[in-house]
């Protein structure tokens, strides 16, 4: 009985930390912990019955973008605002009006939804950082496109800093759903300097709002996957299979394209009419609309070379700002890359095994939809580091790789290529383990 205390006990804490390994659904990042969209609200000017306000949203996530068909920003005002009019955005619905006679509003609901403008929109309805479909760019990637604006005109609002309410409930769409966004705060007042630096003015009132991302609220299951393979042994591990979902042709036809069907143009093409944003994948073991294959390619005295290819597997979708960001330990040694462009991330400073990996502009920056141009691949040439490099115990093999902010599933550390001088090699799956610490922990009783 003693033993089977120990044991029990034993078995309760394995369980406890095992459970603290699988993703929550909370927003920290671990490879980005300041990660977040912040939406700064600032009153530039008094009007007879309100204000007019320039909003921006900066992308201050390293690697997480927002992709077409862009953002959504929706809040519900504290009193009885309206919207008298608008640049460089729109409402999407204008409520009702019915009590305004001549001048009608732009939008009089109580909780307006905002969307971009986009490209190609008059001259006289823009203001800086507008009018991009709602695309913004990732802080890490590229910086100079990571904010996007509107001005709005407010009324029946206040005109005094004492009277003016702050909006409440604010959310953010980008393009779906994952983002969460706190109250707004008011903060000092944003300062300008004037284009010859020798002015400097200041809003009349801001405040801010921050939005953080969620993998878990953005969708019920995984986006990418990642598969592995090397020269020192002929195995190919795979994405595990289902991994984003399951070929079920009996309950959910449809559900995936057979890239051999002679009808393949005008089922995309039918399936775009019904849901145009929706992914429609090729079918596969795993049905993710992403796969990074990971190839341990070659072996030198002093160096190694890794392959990586993206494949895109979605036939509604061509990646314009895709990303992949990777981890693992040999990045601090990091020699070469060929046709990818490099970043390191280095959210603890002290530690240099994390990479933000992107196309080169008009080569392939444009991850193309599913089928034959549907890939971009790149080479790393690593300088071994002496004291820790090996190709046993899965070394080789990346700990965690991001595709667009998401993070991929891995496959089970037990199936890795392994090297061939190995004599023997006992698989034994997390569950296989779990059924046998339950099955003796039940004996005990």
């Amino acid at each position: 009985m003693e033993f089977c205390f120990k044991f029990t006990t034993l078995t309760i804490l394995l369980l406890f930390l095992l459970s603290c390994s699988f993703p929550s659904s909370e927003a920290y990042d671990a490879l980005d912990p300041n990660g977040n969209i912040t939406i700064k609200w600032d009153v530039i000017t008094w009007t007879p019955d309100g204000y007019v306000a320039v909003v921006t949203m900066f992308n201050f996530q390293q690697y997480r973008h927002i992709q077409a068909p862009g953002w959504t920003l929706g809040w519900t005002w504290a009193k009885k605002e309206v919207i008298w009019s608008m640049m460089g955005g729109q409402t999407t619905e204008q409520g009702d009006c019915s009590k305004y006679k001549g001048n009608v509003p732009h939008c009089c609901k109580k909780d307006p939804t905002v969307v971009d403008l986009l490209p190609g929109t008059p001259y006289n309805q823009q203001i800086a950082n507008c009018c991009k479909g709602g695309v913004i760019g990732s802080w890490g990637q590229d910086p100079t496109n990571a904010a996007s604006s509107f001005q709005v005109s407010v009324g029946a609002a206040g005109t005094t800093n004492k009277t003016v309410r702050v909006p409440r409930n604010f959310t953010l769409r980008a393009p779906g759903p994952g983002y969460t966004c706190g109250p707004a705060k008011i903060v000092k007042p944003t300062k300008y300097v004037s284009s010859d630096g020798r002015r400097v003015t200041q809003a009349m009132m801001t405040w801010n709002v921050t939005c953080t991302y969620s993998q878990f609220l953005a969708q019920k299951t995984p986006s990418c996957c990642v598969s592995l393979s090397s020269f020192y042994n002929d195995t190919i591990v795979p994405c595990p299979t289902c991994t984003c979902g399951c070929q079920n042709n009996a309950t959910d036809p449809g559900s995936c394209v057979n890239p051999d069907s002679p009808y393949l143009a005008s089922v995309v093409s039918q399936q775009e009419k019904s849901n145009k944003f929706a992914p429609l994948v090729q079918c596969t073991s795993h049905m993710c609309p992403i796969r990074v294959h990971w190839h341990v390619k070659q072996n030198y005295k002093d160096y190694w070379r890794v392959k990586v290819t993206i494949t895109n597997f979605n036939y509604r979708m061509n990646y314009t700002l895709w990303n992949l960001v990777i981890q693992h330990p040999n990045f601090d040694n990091l020699t070469q890359i060929f046709s990818f462009n490099y970043k390191p991330l280095n959210p603890y400073q002290d530690i240099n095994d994390t990479a933000m990996l992107w196309g080169v502009k008009y080569y392939n920056d444009l991850l193309m939809e599913a089928g034959p141009l549907g890939n971009a691949q790149s080479e790393f040439l690593f300088r071994k580091d002496k004291p820790t490099f090996t190709f046993e115990k899965g070394w080789a093999f990346p700990r965690r790789i991001y595709f667009n902010g998401d993070n991929c599933v891995m496959p089970p550390p037990d199936e890795y290529p392994y090297l061939p001088s190995a004599t023997t090699r006992h698989n034994v799956s997390f569950l296989q383990l779990l059924v046998a610490l339950l099955a003796l922990l039940f004996a005990c009783f």
